[in-house]
């Protein structure tokens, strides 16, 4: 991180990184959005070609930050794997690497659309959702009740901002005071524009903010300066 911003929720200061997770300091925590390990593979068997090489390079990544933050817990919120199947897809160095971050880190791994089974001999402790303090994490965003707050994935937050008459595209945190949604952080995956149809009434707009992501920083915005 070249530059230090904070996000609060509930009174809980998170760190969001340049790779798309976020570190709580206080409850030394990880989170990670969607990390859809064998996409590669899955578009494969569909016919797409594309280089196999995603589940090594997001595993590298995620290993750099582990190493880094050095979390006592490490939370995984849904769409951990592009398929039911993909855990069973593991190379068995990828599998001996997961094996690795859960016997060493407390690991939750959240179902998503994506993969709503456990995954198979990973480690770590399957849910459909978890708290982290006052905080409901899960993976797709849900109605809120008053004094709700919430972390989630699910729909890959993007977006594009105008800077001297150049559109700069994005992926992005995008967040409001009482819900994140956090980017995804697979090495093939894309992003959603957050003014789009789906992002629609989650966020109170003249409040929210994106932290979009650039290649040394993150860069703050607020939801009007969006296109």
């Amino acid at each position: 991180m070249s530059k230090v911003h904070v996000i609060s929720l509930s009174g809980m200061d998170m760190i969001p990184c340049l790779s798309g997770a976020v570190f709580v300091p206080d409850l030394k925590t990880l989170l990670i959005a969607d990390l859809h390990l064998e996409q590669g593979t899955s578009l494969a068997r569909r016919g797409a070609h594309v280089p196999p090489f995603d589940t090594a390079s997001s595993l590298a990544l995620l290993s750099t930050i582990i190493e880094r933050d050095r979390p006592e817990r490490l939370i995984f919120l849904g769409d951990s794997f592009h398929d039911a199947e993909g855990s069973i897809r593991l190379e068995d160095g990828h599998r001996k690497t997961l094996k690795v971050f859960t016997s060493a880190v407390e690991t939750f791994w959240i179902s998503g659309n994506h993969d709503p089974t456990p995954p198979e001999d990973v480690g770590g402790i399957h849910c459909e959702q978890i708290m982290l303090g006052a905080i409901i994490l899960r993976h797709e965003p849900s109605v809120l009740q008053q004094g709700q707050c919430e972390i989630s994935g699910h729909l890959h937050p993007g977006c594009v901002v105008v800077q001297r008459g150049r559109p700069l595209r994005g992926k992005c945190f995008a967040y409001d005071g009482k819900r994140l949604i956090m980017p995804a952080f697979g090495a093939y995956t894309g992003a959603l524009s957050v003014t789009s149809s789906p992002f629609q009434n989650l966020f109170e707009e003249a409040v929210t903010e994106v932290l979009m992501i650039g290649k040394a920083a993150l860069h703050r915005f607020p939801h009007s300066r969006l296109s």
